[in-house]
């Protein structure tokens, strides 16, 4: 309560400052609730375009797998062994005395970041690949013509790379350190020499 010999002026002047700080807190609050927004907008959008970034990279590197095991089983047309028995085959055809690649380097799964392909086998031998991974893909079609395959993936684990018709059924759950059964504990990304 103002003293009884303030002026009036006085008074009503410091009630309508109070009423402006009130309007201006409550401004504040609105900004800092939609800079919230926003910012939750923004991280949202940043998350799907590096889960299409890493989807992008995913469909790279398996079609240099497919590649490369193509090519891999073209090396000796003829022959009935199909596929090598493991990845660092394709790095070096043991096959041959020469130097033949099919690779230049063993790729990590963009989606988990590690090593841990799931080969898929047929006799013993590599014919395809598949991530390890249980996120939904983003993409679903619209695929190019050599991956129409791939459309309709539940997962990116549904995603097989490979020659020819692979069935599911072929996956095994053996990674590339566990493809040749030894040496994994020597290599410093988990792979068999």
């Amino acid at each position: 309560m103002p003293p009884r010999n303030a002026p009036v002026h006085s008074v009503m002047r410091g009630a309508r400052r109070a009423r402006q700080r009130g309007y201006t807190y409550l401004l504040l609050l609105f900004a800092v609730a939609a800079m919230g927004l926003l910012t939750g907008i923004a991280a949202e959008s940043w998350t799907t375009l590096a889960q299409r970034e890493r989807e992008a990279e995913l469909l790279f590197v398996g079609n240099q797998y497919r590649e490369a095991l193509r090519r891999y089983d073209e090396a000796l047309p003829g022959t009935d062994l199909r596929g090598p028995a493991r990845l660092e085959d394709l790095l070096r055809d043991p096959r041959f005395p020469d130097t033949r690649r099919y690779l230049r380097q063993l790729y990590a799964d963009p989606v988990t970041g590690r090593f841990d392909w799931v080969l898929v086998r047929e006799g013993g031998r590599i014919v395809g690949l598949h991530s390890r991974s249980t996120q939904a893909p983003l993409k679903s079609d619209g695929f190019l013509a050599r991956d129409n395959a791939l459309r309709g993936g539940k997962t990116y684990a549904d995603w097989l790379f490979g020659r020819g018709a692979i069935s599911p059924a072929s996956t095994s759950a053996s990674t590339g350190a566990a493809s040749a059964g030894t040496g994994a504990a020597d290599s410093p990304n988990g792979l068999t020499r």
